[in-house]
């Protein structure tokens, strides 16, 4: 009896002594959770053989600048193609003032003809008959040049709507080439990459995954008891242990709180370990080059 009564009074020095520990240290901070940033998931945007890519993990990358290209000679042949077409078409445009260009000397040659028939009539040189069937022929000819340009222009109408197709045929072609180009949306670091140069790869099939290490966000839980100490645009001290003797400190601004409760997850600490339900928040805070997605963080509010 005496041997049991010494093993629980160890015991109970044990339990009290791993308390006090860790209400000392939950004591210094509101809540834990761990650190997040913006991902990225770079996809192929067109099939084809990747010709290069030049990244590796850990790299970091700038948007909008081109790290690799998907093969382009058969968009480019399409292309040429296409340009050759536009060229043919381009020739079986009517030039309607020279196509009508003979009507209109026929015209001027039989208004000059009814002129100088007109002065002999005057002169009873000539008889009317005469100027009246060059009216005729007058007429017959303007309406042959209205029928003409009529038609030409129809026919440019139908080269040019055709044309005009064309020239989306291109465009398409041209954005399908600009798709060919392997960029990043954000300026970021490389977390991992799911092709190499000579594969070949479908349009949707994911190249590489890029997160913006620079502006970090700590997502955290709060009870509900704590969630009125909590608001958006709020400035909060963020804290996390490099190791022993390095302990950080940043400021961060919290950006968003959960509109629904959740179950506490058993990787997150709270200072009401009584708890059920707990809300999500999600501080932002700049990266100074040593916080890492995954690491720990301590938050404090200010009082």
């Amino acid at each position: 009896m005496r041997t049991i009564a010494v093993v629980q009074a160890i015991t109970g020095v044990l339990l009290s002594g791993i308390g006090a520990a860790c209400g000392g240290r939950q004591a210094g901070y509101d809540a834990m959770g761990t650190f997040e940033a913006t991902e990225v998931t770079i996809s192929s945007e067109i099939s084809g053989k990747i010709h290069a890519l030049a990244i590796q993990e850990g790299q970091l990358l700038q948007a909008g600048v081109p790290v690799g290209t998907i093969d382009t000679v058969p968009l480019a042949l399409e292309r040429e193609l296409l340009k050759r077409k536009r060229e043919v078409l381009k020739s079986r445009q009517a030039d309607i003032p020279k196509q009508v260009a003979a009507i209109h000397a026929q015209i001027a040659a039989a208004q000059g003809e009814r002129r100088r028939f007109d002065n002999l009539v005057q002169m009873n040189a000539a008889n009317r008959k005469q100027v009246d069937d060059l009216d005729a022929q007058i007429a017959v000819l303007e309406r042959q040049l209205i029928a003409q340009t009529a038609t030409l222009e129809e026919h440019n109408r139908g080269v040019a709507a055709e044309l005009a197709a064309l020239e989306i045929e291109i465009a398409r072609v041209d954005d399908r080439l600009a798709r060919c180009r392997i960029v990043s949306p954000i300026h970021g670091t490389v977390l991992a990459k799911y092709a190499e140069a000579g594969e070949v790869t479908l349009a949707g099939k994911a190249l590489f995954k890029v997160g913006d290490t620079d502006n970090m966000f700590l997502r955290a839980y709060v009870t509900s008891s704590q969630l009125s100490r909590v608001q958006l645009g709020e400035s909060v001290k963020l804290f996390t242990e490099l190791d022993d003797d390095d302990r950080r400190a940043y400021t961060g601004r919290v950006v968003w709180i959960s509109d629904k409760a959740e179950f506490t997850p058993k990787s997150v600490q709270t200072r009401d370990e009584r708890a059920n339900q707990v809300y999500a928040i999600k501080i932002a805070t700049r990266n100074d080059g040593w916080l890492k997605i995954g690491m720990y963080g301590e938050i404090q509010f200010e009082e």
